[in-house]
């Protein structure tokens, strides 16, 4: 690896209270592997690894919000309840005590909960407008006015867990199809209320949540939301068509108190509007249009992108991050998200940031069965 790499990615960022010691982020990643929603000491020693390498800043795995309808699985840990904040309680001190940083991803899947799914199968599945991520009519229920009040509620009320036990920030999940993210979609979003309609009109739920949580947290603790264009099993979407739709989406979060925005993308070298004549990512312009701090992910370190298949299939090899110096070096964006690479390779930090490239360890499926 480069030595302009490397000295790209050993920048110290601040970020809000957040003094970051470099560039590199754990990207979010669900695991599964906390049982009844309880963050183990497994979990704590998983993250705690990744500070100890040398992870500038560690974005748990989504953990869900305290409503009934949040969540698909009784291993995703929770972001509610006594037992469960204290695990998310012993992962902070674990991280902290190699000098890292963390914060807890929160989430609300919506309507992508499949009927009956733990850990509270009686629940609804919920949405918008209770369609299928297809547009289509399906077996969930809309949101109504007092359950939208409820789920704002209940990701300030977690935000607010997340500064008390002593996380470094928070990110909201707001991409991939999920149910910040089905506001924002036309194809999932066909209300005729104050939540629906316009691209401007459809920001308004995240825009309600990240103004809940800036209310509820210190000025200067984090909050972070991360958004994407493309949506799992639809990686044709898009939210904006060009910068300005873009910029409908993203002003009125930012004036809402986002800090930093986390712009998901698959591939982190792709330009977001090559018609533009840019070649800038979805984060570089989301840094352009906001003037807020962006993190870049997808496919960092990797030969291949982010698919199904590249969780199923053979090792993903380990590839030269050459060519995101450059964009490091025009400040296209300020931090990277790295995904599979880090959760095959626990020291990818240590390794990226010193040169040692030939020791990095590929990505396989494998990397997917247990907390290593």
């Amino acid at each position: 690896m480069s030595t302009r790499a490397a000295q790209a990615l050993s920048r110290p960022f601040t970020l809000g209270s957040a003094e970051l010691p470099n560039r590199i982020v754990m990207a979010p990643m669900t695991r599964q592997l906390s049982p009844g929603g309880v963050p183990g000491e497994d979990v704590a020693a998983y993250y705690a690894r990744r500070a100890a390498a040398g992870t500038g800043l560690v974005i748990t795995e989504g953990t869900f919000i305290d409503h009934r309808s949040a969540g698909f699985s009784d291993g995703v840990p929770r972001f509610h309840g006594e037992q469960q904040l204290a695990g998310w309680s012993r992962v902070v001190e674990a991280v902290h005590a190699h000098g890292g940083k963390i914060m807890p991803q929160i989430w609300h899947v919506g309507i992508q909960r499949p009927a009956g799914a733990p850990p509270f199968p009686e629940a609804p599945s919920v949405g918008p407008s209770g369609l299928t991520m297809d547009g289509m009519p399906g077996t969930g229920e809309a949101l109504t006015l007092s359950d939208i009040d409820d789920i704002i509620s209940a990701f300030a009320d977690a935000a607010q867990a997340a500064e008390r036990i002593g996380f470094d920030g928070v990110e909201l999940h707001g991409a991939h199809g999920y149910l910040i993210d089905q506001f924002l979609w036309e194809r999932t979003n066909q209300r005729t209320d104050a939540y629906g309609g316009d691209l401007l009109s459809r920001t308004k739920f995240a825009a309600d949540i990240v103004a809940a949580v800036r209310e509820r947290v210190a000025p200067d603790f984090p909050v972070v939301l991360r958004f994407s264009q493309w949506k799992a099993h639809n990686y044709d979407a898009r939210l904006a068509e060009d910068p300005g739709e873009l910029e409908s989406v993203l002003t009125p979060l930012a004036d809402a108190g986002v800090d930093a925005f986390h712009a998901s993308g698959r591939r982190y070298w792709v330009p977001e509007f090559p018609e533009s004549g840019s070649d800038l990512n979805v984060a570089g312009w989301t840094k352009k249009l906001t003037g807020k701090p962006v993190i870049t992910v997808g496919s960092v370190g990797l030969d291949n992108v982010f698919a199904p298949e590249a969780l199923t299939g053979a090792a993903t090899a380990v590839e030269s991050i050459e060519r995101l110096a450059d964009h490091l070096e025009r400040d296209e964006f300020d931090l990277v998200a790295v995904g599979r690479a880090l959760l095959a390779d626990p020291e990818w930090a240590d390794k990226v940031l010193s040169g040692r490239l030939s020791e990095l360890v590929p990505f396989s499926k494998d990397a997917l069965q247990t907390l290593h």
